[in-house]
């Protein structure tokens, strides 16, 4: 069968947000707040595969029809600041272009653009980030147009992360109609928030993407196998919930491969095991994978010195098996739940937080402890 509902790819928008109503509909309420409200302010936490960059391309759409222009999600890289700018142009050209031309406090030129939302070339070559994102804020808010700045990958101690939350923390001063979004892994935004540069974070929405509920993406696959004249039975249908571990990467996953090996509008036994085979192996490379190639060799010492246990892990055990000391070992542990990999299971414990990824570690590599 084609398979026209879920789309697998990494990152990709697929054809459903499944689970997320009550994320977005808190988002968009503090958008409609007034400006410098600090439910103008959001930071989106998830673990890889939770759909943040899903999520912030969804509140973009629905941005736009509440009246803003939106610089869509930009990852965190060198030239970040530029394309923010560069997103906000683009977005908001079509009000640039407008016959209203005087603004008040002078000319669109007097203000520093030489046409429509572009920046004159002195503007553009000796002012700051700050004071160019004012300018288009100055510029937008006669059309009743605010700014919804979205990040994605949001990094720890990031010069450019400063410069941006400080330029937004002006702006909401100077009550500004903007909005910001910053999306990363929970580690990343716990490291922004204990920037001592940044602590106006602190006041800003924070909201977790835990794991999906199975009812929700039970209801999701009902509709998504009916949709495309699947049938799929309810203890099959029960086990590829079960196989998705609550997240979205693998809901997608799962469901396209189900698809993919179903015949003739069923699927059976083998075919089921297959197509859940087959999503793992999916997940594997494109999450856990990637996961691990961004540790250090530390790291994952300790992760393998946990995946000798199939649930829980207690540090004792871990520096045990590592030839540590249990203070030594703590701070990997830190390290590791900063990073999104492990989570805190009870006190003195932890446990995988990454779907697959003790399994990855045991089939991959031989377990070797020590330095």
């Amino acid at each position: 069968m084609k398979d026209t509902v879920f789309s697998p790819a990494f990152g990709n928008r697929p054809s459903c947000l499944v689970g997320r109503d009550t994320v977005i509909s808190c988002m968009l309420d503090g958008l409609k707040d007034p400006p410098g409200s600090r439910n103008r302010a959001t930071l989106l936490l998830g673990q890889r595969g939770s759909g943040k960059t899903v999520l912030l391309w969804e509140l973009a759409d629905r941005a736009r029809t509440l009246g803003f222009v939106v610089a869509s999600p930009t990852i965190a890289t060198e030239d970040m600041l530029e394309r923010i700018l560069e997103k906000i142009q683009d977005d908001g050209e079509q009000y640039g272009k407008e016959k209203a031309t005087h603004l008040t406090g002078g000319s669109i030129g007097a203000l520093g653009f030489s046409a429509g939302l572009q920046f004159s070339r002195d503007t553009q070559e000796s002012k700051t980030f700050q004071y160019k994102l004012s300018r288009l804020c100055n510029a937008l808010a006669p059309h009743g147009k605010g700014v919804l700045i979205l990040v994605d990958e949001t990094q720890g101690n990031d010069p450019r992360i400063r410069q941006l939350v400080a330029a937004y923390q002006e702006l909401v001063g100077n009550q500004a109609n903007i909005a910001l979004v910053m999306a990363g892994l929970p580690g990343a935004v716990s490291a922004t928030l204990n920037d001592r540069v940044l602590t106006f974070l602190n006041r800003a929405n924070k909201m977790q993407l835990d794991p999906l509920a199975p009812t929700d993406i039970d209801a999701f696959f009902i509709k998504a196998f009916a949709q495309m004249g699947l049938c799929v039975p309810e203890p099959f249908r029960n086990r590829a919930v079960a196989a998705t571990f609550g997240s979205p990467y693998l809901l997608q996953l799962v469901g396209h491969n189900i698809v993919t090996y179903s015949e003739e509008g069923a699927i059976g036994e083998s075919e089921l095991e297959r197509a859940l085979a087959q999503a793992r192996t999916s997940f594997e490379n494109d999450v856990c994978g990637t996961t691990l190639a961004a540790l250090s060799d530390k790291d994952i010492c300790f992760l393998r010195a946990m995946a000798e246990d199939q649930r829980e892990s207690h540090i004792a055990d871990i520096a045990v098996r590592m030839g540590v000391s249990y203070d030594y070992a703590q701070k990997y542990r830190k390290r590791l739940i900063d990073g999104g990999i492990v989570e805190p299971a009870r006190r003195g414990s932890i446990r995988f937080a990454v779907p697959h990824l003790a399994d990855h570690l045991r089939k991959t590599s031989e377990i070797v402890y020590g330095f």
